[in-house]
């Protein structure tokens, strides 16, 4: 029949207050006509592994993972490949018979939006990126992949922060203590928020004066424009938030579930409709049927 759905797709986070990724997704299926649904899952991390069994057991087509089970998931995974080998971190599961396999669309997500979709010539350029986790990791191996020359690290945890500079090949990479990060920010020519903060009106670089020419993307998309994007754009700094990243990774992810590429136009316009004017996430719409 028409418009029943046939499987299911879903994402694992926690707590999964906010999340484009219903509208995103359930918006992409409807136009290639599947009869598909994406759900949100929020997952506790005592209950990670008994997530992923289920979806093992209930036939899931996949399922994409955020904050903050990316690195954790992988230990109940049968193979993790690519990007998420290279990074240790997973954004996406595929199941293809009864094996689940990690990937992760960040890296080449951020690598098509910063190089692509904004313009940025990355290469031979120092770079800063704020974070450690996941969502870090991605960016400083897409940023070393585009060429870049030198990427300083600013993490809370020196420890966590050391860890990401294994994945720099070409690049020199170095780690400073987050109280340094602005001073480092205002001299770099590319800069990345890979930090939740700015979702809540913070700017963890409020002190930098920045400048034109510099690049600077907040990973944070909701509000479309944070006060860190807002900053940089009044002082002549090119700055983008983070919602271009977040529709190419979702596209990327979509391609590995269905085969097929990505609506791009409708996804965006989706997670637009969405966030809405004030910024706050609304609920994800549900699939109709026919």
């Amino acid at each position: 029949m028409a418009g029943q759905i046939t499987n299911f797709v879903g994402i694992l986070g926690w707590p999964l207050e906010k999340t484009l990724s219903p509208a995103l997704h359930n918006v992409a299926f409807r136009r290639l006509g599947f009869d598909w649904i994406y759900l949100s899952f929020p997952v506790p991390p005592e209950m990670l592994g008994e997530a992923v069994a289920g979806l093992r057991v209930l036939g899931a087509i996949g399922a994409n993972v955020t904050i903050p089970h990316k690195e954790s998931v992988i230990e109940h995974l049968d193979q993790i490949s690519g990007d998420a080998a290279a990074i240790g971190a997973v954004n996406t599961i595929q199941r293809v018979g009864d094996r689940l396999i990690g990937h992760n669309t960040d890296v080449d997500g951020f690598a098509e939006f910063i190089a692509g979709d904004a313009g940025i010539s990355v290469s031979g350029c120092s770079a800063v990126v704020l974070g450690a986790g996941g969502a870090a990791r991605a960016v400083v191996k897409a940023l070393d992949d585009l060429g870049a020359a030198e990427i300083t690290i600013v993490a809370r945890r020196s420890e966590q922060g050391s860890a990401l500079t294994e994945l720099v090949g070409r690049a020199r990479a170095k780690v400073i203590d987050w109280d340094k990060g602005a001073e480092m920010a205002a001299a770099a020519s590319v800069v990345v928020n890979a930090t939740p903060l700015g979702g809540a009106d913070e700017n963890p670089l409020a002190e930098v004066e920045w400048r034109p020419g510099q690049a600077v993307i907040d990973l944070v998309y909701s509000p479309p424009s944070t006060p860190l994007v807002d900053a940089a754009r009044r002082a002549g700094a090119d700055a983008w938030g983070g919602l271009g990243m977040l529709i190419r990774q979702a596209a990327a992810s979509f391609q590995i579930w269905t085969g097929q590429d990505p609506p791009l136009e409708t996804m965006s316009a989706a997670a637009v409709h969405a966030i809405g004017p004030s910024g706050s996430t609304r609920p994800p719409a549900m699939p109709k049927k026919d």
